[in-house]
């Protein structure tokens, strides 16, 4: 239920912004407006205040919405009202109705951005977990439990790192742009810092998806290795182990972080059967050595180790808050950035240099929001801002049946001094609808993939 409400809501507000952007500016450029609609289909809600010419609805299907203006195109106009008619209006008024709803995304992503940076929000440290084997991290020297103090894409500056989520991010946009980042790490507490270069650039663009952290071999931020409650009946309890253990070593493996003792466990399978190790952990003031044998699972056709306890514990949490201006600044920045990056990949799944894979549909947004929803306020408004960025730049892009297309058009009346041709307008509408259709039909593949493959 909350998966559904979260989406919704998030639906409902970014559709309202995005129409109201064309109302307002059209409204402001002496346009007049007929319906207002948040949704299709039959009306649930409609209402029109008292001496405005806009009927306000709200329709049955949720998946959109439109903003219906006098237009000579669609219908009669009286004379004495052709001056009110959106067709009659200069290019520069009708370019600005139009690119007005994706802008108001945009705005709102900042917006919204800034509210999560003023509010303040809980992030990880930015600890570093034990890199994974074969990964950029680890050939980049770092093992874990290292400290990051600033970071730096490319030859830019280094920025302080004020928690894991920065650093993700900062790697995210390193992957995608091919671009090396360097990181001043803290190996131990009180060490002298070092620089250490992580060679993003040598991340295949086709490889950057859900699984790019693994790739670049930091999966999340450094957890103590120790075990949480214990389960009755699991191979923890039946080899002796307690809540509260801390796991030094595995067989001849130094355990350096839960993270690491996840996948040690998992890996203690052989041949389909559980491969007993000697575990060094740390009980109170003392060290004991205890022979474990694991439980084997099937997880997606492969066997892993299970040994019935919780792993790893709460990682160190700092709180990142930053001022009014701070704040704002960041949060226009931050929607640069996410706008930069989306037409970026983009671009890149267009000319096959990045996968389908990666655009996302209904059913993964609504995932995504129910799970941001349950997270707490800043991650649910995070969520929204970003997919607020990505309605803006969608809507931007020059495709006949979207806001960008229609700019286009009015790029190509603006050079020329004339409109496109009825007869041109219909083959450009047809084309847009299918790239569109073809876009939604990978998008709902996808979902249907990662959601139930």
């Amino acid at each position: 239920m909350l998966t559904v409400i979260a989406f919704l809501v998030a639906l409902g507000v970014l559709i309202a912004v995005h129409e109201y952007g064309h109302y307002r500016v059209a409204v402001a450029c002496g346009v007049k407006v007929l319906r207002f609609s948040v949704g299709f289909g039959k009306p649930l809600l409609r209402w029109q205040p008292k001496g405005s010419s806009t009927e306000f609805v709200v329709g049955a299907f949720p998946l959109g919405g439109y903003v219906r203006m006098l237009d000579e195109r669609e219908a009669p106009v009286a004379p004495e009202e052709r001056h009110l008619a959106f067709n009659t209006q200069p290019l520069r008024s009708r370019a600005l109705i139009v690119a007005a709803g994706p802008v108001a995304n945009l705005v709102l992503a900042v917006l919204l951005y800034a509210t999560v940076n003023w509010i303040g929000v809980q992030e990880p440290m930015a600890y570093l977990a034990r890199p994974v084997p074969g990964s950029v991290a680890e050939a980049a020297g770092l093992h874990g439990g290292e400290l990051v103090h600033s970071a730096a894409l490319g030859d830019e500056e280094p920025r302080p790192v004020r928690s894991f989520e920065d650093l993700r991010w900062l790697l995210t946009r390193g992957a995608l742009e091919s671009t090396p980042v360097r990181l001043e790490v803290e190996p131990s507490a009180g060490a002298t810092l070092r620089t250490v270069l992580l060679a993003l650039d040598s991340i295949d663009a086709k490889d950057v998806d859900a699984r790019l952290m693994h790739r670049i071999g930091l999966m999340g931020p450094w957890t103590q290795p120790v075990l949480g409650e214990v389960m009755a009946g699991g191979a923890a309890e039946r080899a002796g182990l307690k809540e509260g253990d801390l796991v030094l070593r595995i067989g001849s493996a130094e355990v350096v972080d839960g993270q690491q003792l996840r996948e040690l466990i998992r890996a203690s399978v052989r041949d389909g059967q559980p491969l007993a190790q000697p575990w060094r952990i740390t009980r109170g003031a003392e060290n004991l050595t205890i022979d474990v044998r694991p439980d084997v699972q099937q997880e997606q056709g492969v066997a892993v180790g299970r040994v019935g306890a919780y792993v790893g514990a709460r990682p160190q949490f700092t709180t990142v808050q930053h001022g009014l201006l701070e704040g704002l600044w960041n949060g226009a920045a931050r929607t640069w950035q996410v706008s930069v990056l989306t037409l970026k990949m983009m671009g890149r799944m267009v000319i096959g240099e990045a996968s389908l894979k990666n655009i996302s549909g209904p059913l993964t947004i609504a995932d995504y929001a129910g799970r941001s929803a349950s997270l707490g306020l800043t991650h649910y408004l995070g969520f929204v801002a970003l997919i607020s960025v990505s309605l803006g730049v969608l809507n931007l892009l020059p495709l006949p049946v979207l806001d960008g297309g229609h700019l286009m058009y009015y790029l190509w009346e603006g050079v020329t001094g004339r409109s496109i041709s009825d007869a041109w307008m219909e083959r450009l509408q047809r084309g847009g609808i299918a790239v569109l259709f073809l876009m939604m039909s990978i998008a709902l593949f996808n979902d249907i993939s990662r959601l139930f493959g």
